[in-house]
């Protein structure tokens, strides 16, 4: 059995769980300063109170499952990862802070407000910007990192990072659509078009962009009969794209975050598509960089009864806190 490639999947699962839960609520954040009053502001916040901390366990499952399963590909990744790394982990913690702060001051609102919004937009940047250092790959040589401080940083990891703002945007909107009182929905369905439209202009220019600048993701995608098989996902985005869109159009807030989600999902199996064996794009495989098969097995207990309790918690806290918020109720 390959025990490499099943924990190549769930580190690529919990990392999509991750991007999907924690992309609402920083695409909330960013949103913070478009609302209307410190009401809303309220509102928006106790939208994601239950939640927003428990979202962040996927990332702490897909970071350190990477160091025990995966030891080659972390060593050279965080070097090549530092900064963005640094910055983004630097912004979640100031959402944190702001988060319980804002809620014990009033002269000092505003400050803990820009705070929580800086955060997550530093945060949701740093995420495209180290998914676009992936996909245009990192030097190795001899097993190590070979690039210099500042690889992660070019033209195409900021449009990465651009592209990422813009679908938890969307994320974010399409949450609020759900939790948020009527009276106040209906200008977030037009920004969930405007911000939708944006994504799908991003993701059009990626798709143009990856496979004239990188021969092998050309190769994977326009090679005979690769193309006949792979086909399928371009469609399906359309699919999904098309949904969301009549979704919001009808002023149908579920079913608009579902085909929001289903977006999402196809996008990262496009990306799986493109880079797979490689770990580290385009540089080393999942088997050259996992642990020894002993490990492997190993760690497969202990998330055979871990990820289960994960999930069970996480759907449970979201099922006791469903429905929307009303005006005066939430966390204080």
């Amino acid at each position: 059995m390959d025990y490499a490639l099943i924990w190549y999947a769930l580190i690529g699962l919990a990392v999509l769980i991750y991007v999907i839960l924690d992309g609402f609520d920083l695409g909330i954040g960013i949103l913070f300063p478009s609302a209307h009053s410190k009401q809303e502001r309220d509102l928006m916040m106790n939208s994601i109170a239950p939640v927003w901390d428990g979202n962040e366990t996927w990332l702490v499952l897909g970071g350190g499952g990477l160091f025990a399963v995966f030891p080659l590909a972390y060593a050279v990744v965080m070097p090549a990862l530092y900064a963005p790394l640094i910055i983004m982990l630097l912004g979640l913690i100031l959402r944190g802070v702001s988060f319980e702060y804002r809620f014990r001051t009033k002269r000092g609102i505003f400050l803990w407000d820009s705070a929580f919004f800086i955060g997550s937009l530093m945060a949701t940047l740093m995420q495209g910007i180290m998914l676009g250092a992936l996909l245009q790959g990192i030097s190795v040589e001899g097993r190590a990192y070979a690039g210099g401080w500042f690889d992660w940083l070019s033209p195409f990891t900021l449009f990465c990072g651009l592209a990422l703002m813009c679908a938890y945007i969307l994320l974010g909107a399409c949450w609020l659509l759900i939790k948020l009182p009527h009276d106040l929905v209906n200008r977030y369905y037009s920004l969930a078009r405007r911000w939708g439209v944006a994504l799908v202009a991003c993701i059009v220019l990626a798709s143009i962009w990856l496979p004239f600048t990188n021969e092998l993701i050309a190769l994977r995608w326009f090679s005979f009969p690769n193309t006949l098989i792979l086909i399928a996902i371009p469609i399906g985005a359309g699919l999904c794209i098309w949904q969301l869109f009549e979704s919001l159009l009808a002023h149908r807030a579920v079913r608009a975050y579902l085909f929001a989600i289903a977006l999402f999902a196809i996008s990262a199996l496009g990306f799986g598509v493109s880079t797979f064996p490689y770990l580290v794009p385009f540089a080393l495989t999942y088997q050259q960089a996992a642990a020894p098969d002993s490990s492997l097995i190993f760690l497969l207990v202990g998330a055979a009864v871990l990820l289960p309790l994960i999930i069970a918690y996480s759907a449970y806290s979201y099922w006791v806190f469903r429905g929307k918020l009303k005006h005066d109720e939430g966390y204080h």
